[in-house]
């Protein structure tokens, strides 16, 4: 078959003539910690059926960058901070899989107790390819199987000892720059043969760091926002652009869509020329800890106090960053991929996890799923400070052992803070349990951002009416929201009601208010705020929590109380793992229930999202009920007054 037709069936494949396909698909950042021994890492991407690249570094210690990928094979690396030529390492990463790989012992792949972070990029059209070639000497063209015209290529020589080169759209056709150096980019017209790349093929010009006659060659492709992913296979997962740095905070970089992994290069002759990569499962947060790697350095992971790039709903922004990744008048090139999951939720499972543990420092809890937010509170004391606290990775929390989260409790008004205390080591799997609350029984509910049920949002005030992007892809049925860089009400938008709020920190009824939310209902892709300082003060910092009904997953609605035994009808099959209930019409605090301390038909333990009081565990208010949850008739008038009104959150 002729290269043409390969790409346009495949192509046809990824928007929407074939089977649906999603960023998660296709690409995972995993987080391990080595063991001197073998391990498998299941990280959900078929590398064995489809191929593509493992990317792996040391990120505790100073360990040269692997690569390996599928077209050259297992056991055989290539370091993107050298020119060393293709080694064989028989303990590296030993084996490829339909759910991820397999590693061996080598030190560079897992050292005991050292920590590690891969990403691995699957092959699929209008995303990523992965081609090898035996140079010729002559100009010519190479075909690949990308399906889109490629926004970034990076080829390294594999039988011998030369520079990485990387064409990039965003530089002339006459110009290339090196992975494995921190120089600015150059001229050099026997690369790319002074030629543009096509759907179809790239061109080599006579170069032997591209083209030696007999000589071996990888090349990594990379499309740029080229659609063919999602539910109606428009949506783009990977983008290869440019910006000018303006040397000041708050340069904003237009997506379309919040990136999970950005590498980022000065292209010109600047101060700081390394090539920088970021992901959000080690911090790209909106605060201090935006840990990164250098592309072309061994050196351990760095940035602990750094706050260099902030995703957003839409890309990222540049803050404080005035030389490293944002000099005034300097040409940066990126790559950015896109965050997920982008697939809406069948199972509630995957994406909230209610645990509870009396344990020690260190003990691992495991929720099967990164999480993206979690609330936590210790069950049995009462404590201003430890109880029910809310960190959330978009503000930035523990990617390893010795990191700290940042806090909100929602229970006060304070602002965000970042103590010494928290949840430690978010991986993809779970958390650490943290030493400020050992040997406490405590409550830890896990969520994780998951179209159609939960999206987090920061964004800065402006002081007067705005919206507001976010990427829940429905309208939102719930949002919380609460300032973060100075003290004040935690706000509510709950019922589809746009003219009122309520306070999570306080137990008051609805409060008619049109300077809250504009008197605007949310929408699929924004929400609005109005001039209150609340919600949208001029240059102050904002946390959003969105939630919505998925059908199997979660249910946010209302009820009339009656006073007697009232079941609430969710749609679930095994009824809810927690439940959250507020009375609107009157006062009523913010109970909470939850299947990790016990919904059964006898006593219920509940906290209480408004106080910082021990659990009560000798009340019977809610009951099991296979499609949502039972209300008792012993409920009090918070929870089930005859004609009161009450909204909930429920989840499967």
């Amino acid at each position: 078959m002729d290269p043409n037709t390969r790409a346009l069936m495949m192509g046809a494949a990824g928007a929407g003539g074939g089977e649906k396909i999603y960023v998660e698909d296709v690409f995972s950042t995993y987080l391990y910690t080595g063991n001197n021994s073998t391990q498998t890492i299941t990280n959900g991407i078929d590398l064995a059926g489809k191929g593509g690249l493992v990317w792996i570094k040391g990120r505790s210690g100073a360990t040269g960058h692997r690569l390996t990928d599928t077209a050259r094979g297992a056991t055989k690396s290539l370091e993107s901070n050298s020119t060393t030529a293709e080694v064989t390492e028989s303990t590296g990463l030993t084996s490829f899989s339909s759910t991820g790989f397999a590693l061996g012992a080598d030190a560079d792949y897992s050292t005991n107790a050292a920590t590690y972070a891969s990403w691995t990029f699957r092959k699929a059209p209008k995303f990523f390819d992965v081609v090898t070639y035996t140079g010729n000497g002559s100009a010519r063209t190479i075909a690949h199987n990308l399906g889109s015209v490629p926004g970034c290529i990076i080829v390294k020589r594999t039988d011998s000892g030369d520079n990485w080169q990387v064409y990039h759209r965003s530089l002339a056709n006459t110009e290339y720059i090196v992975l494995n150096s921190t120089a600015a980019k150059a001229t050099g017209t026997t690369r790319w043969n002074s030629t543009t790349p096509t759907s179809t093929v790239f061109s080599l010009g006579t170069d032997a760091t591209v083209n030696a006659s007999g000589g071996t060659y990888v090349a990594y492709l990379f499309a740029h926002d080229a659609g063919g992913f999602g539910n109606a296979g428009t949506d783009s997962v990977v983008k290869c652009g440019s910006y000018t740095g303006t040397g000041s905070p708050g340069l904003a970089v237009t997506l379309g869509f919040e990136p999970q992994w950005v590498m980022v290069k000065n292209a010109s002759s600047g101060s700081y020329m390394g090539w920088f990569m970021f992901d959000n499962m080690r911090g790209m947060a909106v605060g201090d800890g935006d840990l990164y790697f250098y592309a072309h350095s061994s050196v351990a992971e760095e940035g602990a106090t750094s706050d260099y790039i902030n995703p957003t709903a839409t890309g990222f922004t540049l803050n404080n960053a005035s030389q490293v990744i944002n000099e005034s008048g300097n040409t940066f090139i990126y790559i950015a991929i896109r965050r997920g999951p982008m697939k809406t939720p069948t199972d509630a499972t995957k994406v909230f996890s209610p645990l509870t543990l009396n344990g020690t420092t260190g003990t691992k809890l495991t929720t099967g799923f990164p999480v993206d937010m979690q609330i936590s509170a210790v069950r049995t004391f009462t404590d201003s400070t430890s109880n029910n606290v809310v960190n959330d990775r978009m503000r930035g929390v523990s990617a390893n052992t010795t990191g700290v989260s940042k806090k909100l409790n929602t229970a006060t008004t304070q602002a965000e803070s970042t103590p010494g205390t928290g949840s430690l080591f978010w991986d993809n799997t779970g958390f650490q349990f943290p030493f400020w609350i050992n040997w406490y029984s405590s409550i830890f509910y896990n969520f994780r951002r998951a179209p159609g049920f939960f999206d987090v949002v920061a964004y800065t005030g402006t002081g007067s009416a705005t919206t507001v992007s976010h990427n829940l892809s429905v309208a939102p049925e719930l949002m919380i929201i609460k300032k973060r860089s100075a003290a004040d009400s935690w706000i509510v938008y709950a019922n589809n009601d746009n003219t009122d709020y309520l306070k999570l920190m306080e137990s008051a009824a609805t409060v008619d208010d049109n300077t809250i939310w504009n008197d605007t209902s949310p929408t699929s892709s924004v929400f609005t705020v109005g001039t209150n300082d609340a919600v949208n003060g001029n240059t102050a910092t904002f946390i959003a929590y969105l939630f919505a009904s998925c059908p199997s997953v979660s249910k946010v609605g209302s009820y009339t109380g009656t006073g007697t035994t009232l079941q609430i009808n969710c749609g679930f099959t095994a009824g809810a793992r927690f439940v959250l209930i507020k009375r609107t019409d009157s006062t009523g605090d913010w109970y909470t229930w939850d299947t990790a301390r016990g919904i059964i038909s006898g006593n219920d333990p509940y906290l209480l999202l408004n106080s910082t009081a021990t659990e009560v565990t000798n009340t019977d208010y809610i009951d099991p009920y296979t499609a949502g949850f039972e209300i008792s008739s012993t409920a009090p008038a918070a929870i089930n007054a005859n004609g009161g009104s009450f909204i909930f959150l429920a989840i499967a």
